[in-house]
């Protein structure tokens, strides 16, 4: 019997849980130097606020195109399983055919035989 595997959403729920970490003090980080430069000219605001927005979108997406991925990684496995499961249905239910026609024809023989002599 194959070892425990680990639970793989436990595994996408860690990953995103450190990601969306790294995300948060990515902001933090810009946010406090957009304060910072909020006192100089507004077009370098608006050029730290364009970086700081790109580098949310390009983070989120990343993160989104993992969990697709991951997804379709699932979606495969549970395909395969399935079409294993299937054949192994299937052969179970050949080889109970089998059983019972064996059976059958076992005891078609045991009725054929003659009978045995009482003892007293």
């Amino acid at each position: 019997m194959k070892g425990a595997k680990p639970n793989r959403s436990a595994e996408i729920d860690q990953s995103l849980e450190m990601s969306l970490g790294g995300n948060i003090h990515e902001l933090t980080r810009a946010s406090d130097n957009f304060r910072q430069t909020e006192n100089s000219n507004a077009k370098t605001s608006a050029g730290v606020l364009g970086t700081l927005l790109r580098r949310v979108r390009e983070a989120s997406t990343r993160e989104i195109e993992t969990l697709i991925d991951d997804l379709q990684q699932l979606h495969k496995k549970l395909e395969d399983d399935g079409s294993r499961i299937q054949r192994d249905v299937d052969e179970y239910a050949e080889l109970s055919q089998h059983v019972m026609q064996l059976t059958t024809i076992i005891a078609d023989s045991v009725r054929k035989l003659p009978a045995a002599p009482e003892t007293s």
